[in-house]
């Protein structure tokens, strides 16, 4: 028996080596360098207002950015807790109006409110969550999607926003040339630092609770694990993020209304089809999701034109992919140990 014992030690410790081993060469592989490379490139971007007019070009870049934000924050519920949410653009909304108000009745700039915007929407999805997360699956599906709803009738019928005519919000005294400037780097800080944060919260203990609830949530519980708090607190850091994203978007657009943030498609479906053809649950997968969507997105309606066409064939190409990448682009890569060495952040 005893030396039965010492075979047994002698097996777990010979396991933890092998997992050290594997986190060496693991981080070995970890590509730090290029994340820290491409924000200084995105940094330098708007340098080409200086030699021609790159207005679409700048425009296009922080709508990337900003889908790059709410994709990462929509990650730590999709992706780690296991959580699909489709009504998460009613934090898109609720930031926005709530630092639109704040914008147009004492002149504080969005971008400074975007923080406490993002507080308030963290506030209200903790609160929301505490009921919604009570039920999981298609039930928590449709939990969301109704939630769309009930602040869609609401924000048409609150006279004191706008109603359904929205808030006209007022235009900053920067020339056409640099006057998308401060959103884009706006935009650059949120998507930098929800990508920090999706990391940072992977490599926590919280992280890990997460991706055990994911993975089986009863099993979770029973090992002691916080099941309902850990959830709700992944609701409410993701909808800090849409609601500091929906903040500034609406000082960008200069008017916010029910019926642009409130939209089921552009803000709830898309953030999450970003994470699941990128590759859900990952670092960089969100923000590869997030390109090759917006630049699909563009490039079939500069071809095929603003139709239903584009949208057919946009969602064709997502259908192929996850034909062959069912993990998503970094997941799969990852798992058959494929992934380039520039997309492994995790």
């Amino acid at each position: 028996m005893a030396q039965t014992y010492e075979n047994t030690d002698e097996i777990l410790a010979a396991r933890r080596a092998y997992n050290d081993t594997l986190a060496q060469a693991h981080d070995a592989r970890r590509a730090t360098w290029f994340p820290l490379l491409i924000v200084a490139l995105l940094m330098l971007v708007p340098a080409l207002q200086f030699v021609g007019n790159y207005n679409y070009v700048i425009h296009l870049m922080l709508y990337t950015l900003m889908y790059v934000t709410m994709a990462a924050g929509w990650n730590i519920l999709g992706g780690y807790t296991g959580y699909i949410s489709l009504g998460h653009s009613v934090f898109f909304a609720v930031g926005g109006y709530f630092a639109g108000m704040i914008f147009a009745r004492l002149g504080i700039s969005t971008i400074i409110m975007a923080p406490v915007a993002g507080l308030v929407c963290a506030a209200l999805g903790y609160l929301i969550g505490l009921i919604t997360l009570r039920v999981r699956g298609p039930s928590f599906i449709i939990s969301s999607l109704a939630l769309v709803m009930i602040f869609r009738i609401l924000f048409e019928k609150w006279q004191f926003i706008g109603g359904a005519a929205g808030l006209s919000l007022p235009i900053n005294d920067l020339s056409v040339q640099w006057a998308k400037l401060p959103y884009y780097y706006a935009f650059l800080a949120m998507a930098v630092f929800g990508v920090w944060a999706s990391y940072r919260v992977r490599h926590s203990k919280f992280g890990l609770g997460l991706r055990a609830i994911s993975k089986d949530e009863v099993k979770a519980e029973s090992a002691g694990i916080d099941t309902r708090r850990y959830k709700v607190l992944a609701f409410a850091m993701s909808a800090f993020l849409f609601g500091a994203a929906g903040a500034v978007w609406g000082e960008y657009l200069t008017y916010v209304r029910p019926n642009i943030f409130i939209h089921i498609l552009y803000f709830s479906v898309w953030p999450a089809l970003m994470c699941i053809l990128g590759g859900k649950g990952t670092i960089a997968g969100p923000v590869v999701g997030a390109v090759l969507i917006v630049a699909f997105n563009e490039f079939f309606v500069a071809t095929l034109g603003s139709s239903t066409i584009h949208i057919l064939v946009t969602g064709m190409i997502m259908a192929l992919t996850l034909m062959f990448f069912p993990l998503g682009l970094v997941g799969t890569l990852a798992k058959h140990r494929r992934l380039p060495r520039i997309l492994n952040w995790d």
